[in-house]
């Protein structure tokens, strides 16, 4: 634990109270970006995309499953992988809980990847989750979004220096690290209107962190993320925390 700057209860609450303001700030400040999130124009869904399901094959439209509204997190799980990526799951712990609460609220959450379903239906199976996911098969679903690379476009990177979080991930996914960064993670939003399917926001990087909830308990805790200088990442899948 390094040294920290030390006051009375008195000191604590005016600092404390300074904060709260710029906190509450910070939450209108949230509430008009969501606000503006919604006001986005809405674009229609022209190709037909199809996905492997546990229910057979099934177009976009079908995969609302009865609601209007339809959120799809693009998971890290290529062909060549043989688990999913760890960030990913990490984030699918805190959607999977969610999906019951969504759907009461007319949204149907699901997970894409582009593995074949028999390999996503498994992990999920290991990892007690309860959303749907579905396979992309060799759509152009997760291209079309920005979440698939090719190898001309990830020369450059791959010629770099790879940093080594990358190679963590890859090897921890069974993977190497072309394969691993052939794949992006995101999320998309569409919303279903008299037979339309309508794109309505798509978001990647740190605009996922509201599916990541451990962030968010870690700013509040006294150390915050920790993160700065680490090598490797620290995330785990939560069946291999205190593995070797």
């Amino acid at each position: 634990m390094p040294e920290h700057r030390i006051g009375t209860r008195k000191d604590f609450e005016a600092a404390r109270e300074e904060l709260l303001a710029q906190e509450k700030e910070l939450t209108r400040r949230g509430d008009e970006l969501a606000r503006k999130r919604r006001e986005l124009p809405w674009v229609p869904v022209e190709k037909d995309y199809r996905f492997e399901t546990g229910g057979g094959t099934k177009s976009l439209a079908d995969l609302f499953d009865g609601c209007s509204q339809l959120l799809v997190y693009h998971f890290m799980f290529g062909p060549p992988y043989e688990a999913g990526c760890t960030v990913c799951s990490s984030i699918a712990d805190t959607l999977s809980p969610n999906v019951i609460h969504l759907r009461a609220r007319d949204v149907t959450l699901i997970c894409s990847s582009r593995a074949p379903l028999d390999k996503l239906l498994s992990y999920r199976e290991r990892m007690g989750w309860s959303f749907d996911w579905v396979s992309v098969g060799g759509s152009d679903f997760h291209r079309d979004l920005g979440f698939q690379y090719t190898e001309e476009e990830l020369r450059p990177f791959l010629e770099g220096d790879v940093p080594p979080t990358v190679s963590q991930m890859a090897q921890l996914s069974g993977t190497d690290v072309r394969g691993y960064v052939t794949e992006g993670p995101g999320m998309s939003a569409y919303a279903l209107l008299d037979g339309t399917v309508y794109r309505t926001y798509v978001t990647t990087a740190r605009g996922l962190e509201a599916a990541m909830a451990y962030y968010g308990l870690l700013d509040r805790a006294p150390l915050g993320r920790h993160e700065e200088g680490e090598q490797t990442h620290w995330l785990r899948r939560h069946d291999e925390y205190g593995k070797t």
